[in-house]
């Protein structure tokens, strides 16, 4: 096909993809438009309508099951807001307003109080009577508001709530456009500029707002801070940009966490979104997006409307959602959308296009005639590897949306990394499991990062002690980034020299030449390292070349020194005459560690060996199997001179000898 400016950026099915998109936005907008139109009784035979057909082409069992899951389902589906939502659970909830510095006004909620400790004053001012507790911050996710994170059927399973009970005092915020945040003091939702906003108003002011609010309400020094999806990647850009805000954040607990996706299941709307992420102002125009979600929830009923998004996050993302049950669904699903601008969508699209975490595109693209774009123009990136706060990654086996390879090359290296297999993305908040699964990973994190900081002196002093061993590559050297393929590996291997069980061996070698430690005998590696049994008979076999045999201890310091047990006789004197052969020992270990493990432990012991008994250097590495002095067996009738005359011959040998060389 020869090339055809502008149009010959699409190949001509992606243009067929594009116009059957652009007419089915067409066709639901004409249908949105005549149910606005519709009167109210007629939505509700249309509701009841749905509701037959459905009841009739369903199987009995399943009536059933949706009859003995109704009344809890049903009334968490219908409650109206989350003040309605944690009262059924009994749980008081505040609501908090904050002006952000550009003039909207975020609706925050709380849950401070156990079930009876309403009376109590939590984290009021620096009284003695009021009682302190810790902080926690949660984000929803896009097109989401803070309903989500408390809209299940069972208490155990709702996150806040068992933050609640364990003693935290939880915030839940609100991003700007959705259900309660729906206002400014500059301009009405009603206009186009209230809606000219991306995730880059979210991190320059929703979320480091909010948290300077909260730490204001709660005179508590620090937060912890817990994310999902668009959640998390609003804490990624703030925490890159603003500095002084890492001090605030004790830990960033990231759940199903969000970056920089490859992209859309749907080939379709891949198409749709790579094409050109602007044309989305062309199908749903310049305030909110997807306004008419509202409307299928009212005219569906609700098994019809759970389908329907099933079947559009399959089309859409490839999730199945077998993890969540179908009552869970029939609760949560109403509660699901919020409103939010299509600018923070194409926002989104803009980033899948690009491949980067990057700021919003305000300006056109440049010319495709250049043949190098980037020399001449670049969009700004969020420097999310200038993040200092501890952040712990929890993320799914079969989330489409996460790329845990770019995004673990794009965060610092003190990232923890932690896998749910099986687990999509809408899983973490509400499938059967998430609280035998996903929830000991934020206790802990919690607890490890967050626990014993208060407003007290000494208090900040114990988090900053455990900000730097968060931070110490010592101890958080990440074993996973090396096999992802990370470009930092040869690193990770300098720095796995300092970790502790390096430092361990090295003060184990340090101690043997010092204090004549009793001999080991080699523990029975597994198969899983990798042995040459070969090669370890060849070299402990009885030579009569051999000029010295090394006892069994001996052996065993040079073969393993770091997987070691004590001998049955390690106490006892040695006998010449009663040390096994070369060829027993190596029956009775049966196995032995590869090359790799012999040159791994010359970095910790170095190339003679450790030092045992009287400081005398144990090689044990012949053959093909590395680089060490020879031993073999020794005849029984040899004597101890002539045994001393060939061993300083192997010595002078060994000294004119280059290093790498096989001693024959």
């Amino acid at each position: 096909m020869p090339h055809i400016p502008f149009l010959s950026r699409l190949h001509i099915r992606e243009y067929l993809a594009l116009m059957l998109s652009f007419f089915l936005i067409a066709l639901e907008s004409f249908i949105a438009l005549i149910t606005l139109m519709l009167p109210t009784p007629i939505i509700t035979l249309c509701y009841k309508a749905t509701r037959r057909a459905f009841n009739y082409l369903s199987t009995p069992q399943g009536r059933r099951q949706r009859q003995k899951k109704k009344a809890v389902s049903s009334s968490i589906a219908n409650a109206s807001d989350f003040v309605e939502l944690c009262e059924l659970f009994g749980y008081y909830a505040e609501e908090h307003i904050v002006q952000t510095k550009d003039g909207y006004l975020l609706g925050l909620h709380r849950l401070a109080y156990r079930r009876g400790e309403e009376g109590l004053r939590v984290n009021y001012g620096a009284d003695g009577d009021t009682m302190k507790k810790k902080v926690v911050y949660m984000h929803h996710g896009l097109m989401m508001n803070s309903e989500v994170w408390v809209c299940l059927t069972e208490r155990e399973r709702c996150l806040p709530f068992v933050l609640v009970e364990r003693g935290y005092d939880v915030w839940l915020g609100n991003n700007r456009g959705n259900k309660y945040s729906k206002k400014s003091v500059h301009c009405a939702p009603t206009s186009t500029a209230f809606w000219n906003f991306s995730m880059d108003q979210f991190a320059f002011h929703d979320i480091p707002d909010s948290i300077d609010y909260i730490l204001a309400t709660t005179h508590q020094p620090s937060l912890s801070y817990i994310g999902f999806s668009q959640g998390t990647a609003q804490a990624f850009a703030t925490l890159s940009i603003h500095p002084t805000l890492n001090e605030k954040v004790d830990v960033f607990i990231a759940l199903a966490p969000a970056m920089s996706p490859k992209g859309l299941t749907s080939q379709i709307v891949d198409t749709f979104v790579k094409a050109s992420p602007e044309v989305l102002f062309l199908a749903f125009g310049r305030r909110a997006i997807l306004g008419s979600a509202t409307m299928w929830q009212a005219i569906l009923y609700p098994p019809i409307f759970v389908r329907l998004i099933d079947h559009s996050l399959t089309f859409l993302f490839g999730w199945t959602g077998v993890n969540i049950t179908p009552h869970q669904k029939l609760a949560a699903y109403p509660h699901l959308y919020s409103f939010t601008s299509t600018k923070s969508v194409v926002h989104w699209f803009q980033i899948i296009r690009n491949g980067h975490f990057q700021m919003y595109d305000d300006e056109a693209p440049p010319s495709l005639a250049l043949t190098n774009p980037n020399k001449y123009y670049k969009i700004a990136k969020f420097p999310t590897r200038n993040i200092k706060t501890p952040i712990v990654l929890v993320y799914g086996g079969s989330d489409s949306l996460v790329d845990i390879n770019v995004m673990l090359h794009e965060l610092p290296r003190h990232t923890v990394a932690k896998e749910i297999p099986h687990y999509e993305h809408l899983d973490f908040l509400w499938a059967s499991t998430v609280n035998e699964l996903v929830f000991p990973h934020v206790f802990d994190a919690l607890e490890e990062y967050a626990a014993g900081d208060t407003s007290s002196p000494s208090g900040s002093i114990t988090r900053k002690e455990k900000r730097r061993e968060f931070r110490s590559p010592a101890r958080f050297a990440f074993p996973e980034r090396k096999q992802i393929g990370d470009v930092g590996d040869e690193e990770d291997e300098d720095e796995s020299s300092s970790s502790p069980s390096a430092f361990r061996a090295n003060k184990l070698s340090q101690n043997t030449s010092h204090q004549h430690a009793p001999a080991r005998v080699p523990e029975t590696p597994s198969p899983a390292h990798g042995v040459r049994k070969t090669s370890i008979t060849r070299a402990l076999s009885g030579s009569s070349k051999r000029a010295h045999t090394p006892s069994p201890a001996r052996v065993a310091a040079a073969i393993t020194p770091s997987s070691a047990q004590p001998s049955a006789s390690e106490n006892s004197p040695p006998n010449h005459q009663d040390s096994p052969s070369g060829t027993q020992l190596t029956n009775q270990t049966s196995t032995s560690p590869s090359r790799n493990s012999f040159e791994s432990g010359r970095g910790v012991y170095g190339l003679k060996g450790i030092q045992i008994g009287a400081s005398k250097a144990v090689g044990g590495l012949i053959s093909d199997m590395g680089v060490g002095v020879g031993g073999g067996s020794r005849s029984r009738s040899g004597s101890v001179e002539d045994l001393g005359k060939k061993e300083e011959t192997k010595k002078r040998r060994w000294k004119g000898r280059k290093k790498g060389e096989v001693v024959a």
